[in-house]
């Protein structure tokens, strides 16, 4: 049961609540999205970016996560240990790069767990510890650089064959409905919900759910967990509230000022210092009002554009995770010595 426990807690891991409700929180409203959406009900939004690949995401995803577990869990007897990081990159992307099936599945959930997590082991020693950074510093690097050996591996693999980057709607809903329209006749209403929903995609969206209903359904088990125990899903801080506050803060911050990226079937990575800069800054400095507010503020300046900018330079067959989780770790690296300068 114990291994259990920590193998859904590694699903919410990346998130800084380490928590199996939560990750059953998670599922459930990803799940429910996938049903609903199979049905063509527009309130569930999409999910996986419309791709339809949802189950193998996942199902990749948790292999890769229980491969990382297997190898790497007998570990744990010396505390913690960076066995969640496959969960969240190589293995999904390897998905929507190179398409449904179980060959896809299985290559992507091997090269993750074999490439991110011993990077990880490696570099939490070798980066974080002697810089004074935070271990997520080390942890976003192993995802890019393992990242970009697991890509550079499959391209070489005569099973896989690289798919088109399309994003066909989900049956019975049309395409991503909920961008902010370019149009000078656009409400502020329209912009506001717009936003609104963006932010709870965030949440979900180093997952590559990207999906509303998953947001609210990993809040609302996260709270459930805090309520029952609040030192539980926040590394025994008892910090739970201050790190949804700024997450939601950052989030929100990044959909305004990078918002025009997402028009016209754009997107950013708003995302990136949800799980990386905001949290950390919270932890790190006891959860002040200067951490919180300006982790989130720095995070959203830095990381979008960053992400942005690697992102745009990567060959094809390599995903953009690479990018996202390179700016994450560069823009935590910069951000938290400023923040050490203001009081706390």
């Amino acid at each position: 049961m114990a291994a259990l426990r920590w193998f859904l807690s590694d699903m919410t891991e990346p998130l800084f609540w380490a928590s199996d409700l939560a990750a059953i929180g998670l599922l459930a409203g990803a799940a429910l999205a996938w049903w609903a959406g199979r049905r063509g009900r527009t309130w569930a939004g999409s999910l996986t970016y419309g791709t339809g690949l949802w189950p193998w995401v996942l199902a990749s995803a948790s292999l890769s996560l229980l491969l990382s577990n297997l190898a790497f869990g007998w570990m744990l007897d010396d505390g913690w240990q960076p066995t969640f990081v496959p969960f969240v990159c190589v293995a999904p992307a390897m998905v929507l790069l190179y398409g449904a099936g179980w060959k896809t599945c299985v290559t992507g959930a091997f090269l993750g767990a074999a490439t991110t997590t011993p990077l990880a082991l490696l570099f939490i020693p070798a980066v974080s510890t002697p810089l004074g950074l935070p271990v997520v510093v080390a942890n976003v690097l192993a995802m890019s650089v393992g990242s970009v050996l697991a890509f550079m591996v499959a391209r070489r693999l005569p099973w896989l064959a690289l798919q088109e980057p399309v994003r066909p709607p989900e049956p019975g809903r049309p395409p991503e409905p909920h961008r902010p329209p370019s149009s000078v006749h656009r409400s502020f209403r329209h912009d506001a919900a717009w936003a609104a929903r963006r932010v709870l995609k965030d949440f979900t969206e180093t997952h590559f759910f990207a999906n509303e209903l998953a947001g609210i359904g990993v809040m609302l088990a996260v709270a459930g967990a805090f309520v029952l125990n609040p030192a539980l899903p926040s590394y025994g801080t008892n910090l739970l509230p201050h790190i949804l506050f700024a997450q939601a803060l950052t989030s929100a911050i990044g959909v305004v000022l990078w918002q025009r990226w997402y028009r016209d079937g754009g997107w950013a990575a708003t995302y990136a210092s949800v799980v990386s800069v905001a949290p950390a800054a919270v932890l790190a400095y006891g959860g002040s009002w200067s951490a919180m507010v300006g982790g989130a503020v720095l995070g959203a300046v830095l990381a979008p554009p960053l992400a942005r900018l690697v992102s745009a330079r990567l060959p094809a067959g390599f995903h953009p995770v690479i990018g996202n989780t390179a700016a994450m770790a560069v823009s935590t690296a910069a951000a938290l010595p400023l923040l050490g300068l203001l009081p706390h």
